[in-house]
């Protein structure tokens, strides 16, 4: 039989285990947002249904275009984006203490979310471009490590801790992926041990101390720092194993966890179908993670290798900071829940990661 042609080889070349995982978790995403938002004057589903509809074109487009354009243009485009972070401290819009955001009249953009995409795309051009063999030293990685900090402090200083870090880890999985010689391993942590207690006195803001303090001590602000977290907290225990059932969750319906529609969005979900259902949902995050694996296994050369690791641990530290906070496993530093938060922003961001896979299986055949 001849190779298979035209629309036939493309739909073959679609990675359909992701596709499939990336389906179920939206479909989950939007019936989960709309039970969330039941009592809310606005109707989040249908607002972040817009915003699918949105990220399956980016998806598209990203899929489309040759992976060489991103690693050619790795560089500029990263610049870009720090400049957009630039711009942001200089003209950017403050809301609830926090200058994150360029208005555009219509909408809103935070680059900062931007940031980790060019991240993932600039670490792997780096390391493509070096092919070493063997591991790292901590000399060798002072030039990545520069090029990262120079977009991570912006977003630091806007003050946003949590993407900061999540965008730190980011890079620190796909560095260790590549190879760190153990001693410089032992080095980093040591010093990351000393500078702790500095960092938390001088790097962070008052109410980011608080808020260490109130992960500490859950008991110490009831009604203020705590607030959230323990009622959040009591919304996951009332689920118990099988949850309260569809549109039953009293603990959200009646207003006790803020944010419920956003960083909160696993309260409701964990309130309505219980341990069962968080088991499922986690089932599904561990499936994306594996697919996401399976791309950069797959992978011609070690940009796509890189990519394809870049794009798992951004949903791995997304989900398991996110959950941490909600359950007061880690403090609360403000990260969405992939594909379930409510948030044009942060779908999009997750929707143009997901492109970037598909980017790199689609065009595997043309590195043959």
């Amino acid at each position: 039989m001849g190779a298979k042609t035209g629309g036939a080889a493309l739909i073959e070349r679609i990675e359909w285990p992701l596709a499939i995982v990336v389906i179920l978790l939206a479909a989950l995403g939007l019936f989960n947002l709309r039970n969330a938002s039941l009592n809310s004057p606005a109707s989040f589903h249908l607002a972040q249904a817009v915003w699918y509809m949105v990220g399956v074109g980016a998806i598209t487009l990203v899929t489309l275009i040759h992976t060489r354009f991103f690693q050619r243009w790795a560089y500029v485009g990263f610049g870009a984006v720090v400049l957009l972070l630039v711009a942001v401290a200089l003209f950017g819009t403050e809301l609830n203490g926090s200058k994150r955001w360029l208005n555009f009249g219509a909408f809103l953009v935070q680059p900062s979310e931007l940031l980790k995409l060019a991240v993932i795309v600039v670490t792997a051009r780096y390391f493509n471009d070096r092919n070493k063999e063997g591991s790292y030293s901590l000399r060798e990685l002072v030039a990545p490590t520069a090029i990262v900090l120079s977009g991570v402090f912006w977003v630091f200083n806007q003050p946003d801790l949590g993407t900061s870090l999540v965008i730190l880890a980011i890079f620190g999985t796909m560095v260790l992926f590549e190879g760190v010689r153990w001693q410089s391993v032992v080095a980093l942590a040591v010093a990351g041990v000393i500078a702790l207690p500095f960092g938390y006195a001088f790097g962070l803001k008052e109410y980011q101390r608080d808020r260490v303090i109130s992960f500490m001590n859950l008991d110490a602000d009831t009604h203020g720092q705590s607030w959230q977290v323990r009622q959040s907290m009591i919304a996951f225990g009332s689920g118990r194993v099988w949850g309260k059932g569809h549109e039953e969750g009293t603990q959200i319906q009646k207003g006790f966890v803020p944010e419920h529609e956003n960083d909160f969005i696993a309260a409701n979900w964990g309130e309505e179908r219980g341990f069962v259902g968080m088991l499922l949902l986690l089932g599904l995050y561990f499936a994306f993670i594996a697919a996401a694996l399976n791309v950069s296994r797959k992978a011609r050369d070690r940009y796509g290798v890189l990519v394809g690791v870049g794009v798992a641990a951004l949903f791995f530290w997304h989900t398991v900071v996110n959950l941490g906070m909600v359950t007061g496993m880690l403090p609360v530093v403000g990260l969405t829940l992939p594909m379930l938060s409510y948030g044009g922003s942060s779908l999009l961001t997750m929707m143009v990661a997901i492109g970037l896979l598909f980017n790199v299986s689609f065009h595997r055949p043309s590195y043959g």
